[in-house]
């Protein structure tokens, strides 16, 4: 069977990026792809890399344009996706690549974010451990997703396995992650421009104030956390995409490093696209270009009595489009892994 698929915001990275994913997917057809500013346009004048939609152009963004179809994404800013969201039948599947969705809690919708508050869909992390079994059972038959922030699924498929199984400590985690300015949008910024980061590192939303933690604490949640705290400084660096988060955290007084190993690799062992390493190897954000992957190298810091946890993904596939499509295969009953590669591109 055959699902047809419209795109919103398919003129910024994630939308192109869904794109990119699904021109490859045997069961998706794309028919409707909207945008802002640039409606009216070819989509391969703003999307000039996606050749096989040259028949394609650019509608307004509105739910009555995007009604009709099997599957809708919504790649839009945050904020936009709610009220358009609630105007769609409740047969089609809804995949909202924004935050509107993905909160649990108002008021941590209303610490972070501001404005109306949408109610929490589904996550679409579908290998992210949780107290029984994983987020994937969640996600079948669903009819409404929400892809995670890329920063946020990093970082909580980092931690999960060891909160789970109970060899590491919910408080005192740290995460430092080295990131892509893509993750920030196609949007005009002075701070993004390549005069201003090239060469140079630049930490941003220091000191607690980034949105992506209380996604990252509602999924540490799930996997058994009581009230975790985690210490979370993002960190732009000049590469196009990638995330590579190393976190740490304090380990069970009495736990090996046996046993903290044995958590992450038990966890992962039948996961496809997320990997856990050999014992001293780490990735690369390089490895995971293009690919749906996640790798993760951890180590336990015995003086320090602390694990580290280094993970690459890249933003816009596992982080974001990747995660959305494998949502969806999910939600459809089709092979999770359809369309989807789990090899990266070297050099």
């Amino acid at each position: 069977m055959t699902f047809t698929v419209a795109v919103s915001g398919a003129s910024g990275y994630a939308g192109g990026e869904l794109l990119r994913l699904l021109a490859d997917h045997p069961e998706f057809d794309v028919r409707t792809v909207t945008a802002h500013s640039n409606a009216g346009q070819p989509l391969t004048a703003v999307q000039p890399h996606l050749r096989s939609y040259t028949h394609l152009t650019l509608k307004e963004t509105s739910a009555e344009t995007l009604s009709g179809h099997d599957v809708v994404f919504l790649a839009l800013p945050h904020g936009a996706s709610g009220a358009i969201a609630a105007r769609l039948p409740a047969e089609t599947l809804v995949i909202d690549c924004g935050a509107d969705h993905r909160l649990e809690d108002a008021g941590d919708w209303a610490a972070f974010y501001g404005g109306e508050f949408h109610g929490a869909w589904e996550y679409g992390v579908p290998e992210l451990p949780r107290l029984s079994g994983t987020q994937r059972t969640r996600l079948a038959r669903t009819r409404r997703v929400a892809a995670p922030g890329c920063n946020a699924s990093t970082v909580a498929l980092s931690l999960a396995p060891g909160i789970r199984a109970g060899v590491i400590e919910d408080a005192d985690l740290v995460s430092v992650l080295a990131v892509g300015p893509s993750g920030a949008g196609r949007a005009l910024k002075a701070h993004l421009l390549g005069s201003e980061i090239l060469g140079s590192a630049n930490p941003y939303a220091v000191g607690g104030t980034h949105r992506h933690i209380p996604e990252i604490q509602q999924a540490l949640r799930w996997a058994g956390a009581a009230a975790p705290t985690i210490s979370f400084t993002p960190v732009i660096v000049p590469m196009s995409r990638g995330i590579l988060a190393t976190s740490t955290a304090r380990v069970v007084p009495g736990t090996d490093a046996s046993e903290v190993r044995a958590a992450w690799e038990d966890a992962y062992a039948a996961e496809p696209f997320v990997q856990v390493l050999p014992e001293g190897q780490f990735p690369r954000t390089a490895d995971v270009l293009g690919a749906n992957t996640a790798l993760i190298g951890l180590a336990v810091d015995a003086a320090a009595g602390r694990v580290v946890v280094v993970t690459a993904v890249d933003n816009l596939v596992k982080g974001t489009a990747g995660a959305a499509i494998q949502s969806a295969n999910i939600a459809l009953g089709l092979a999770e892994a359809t369309g989807l590669p789990v090899n990266g591109v070297a050099p």
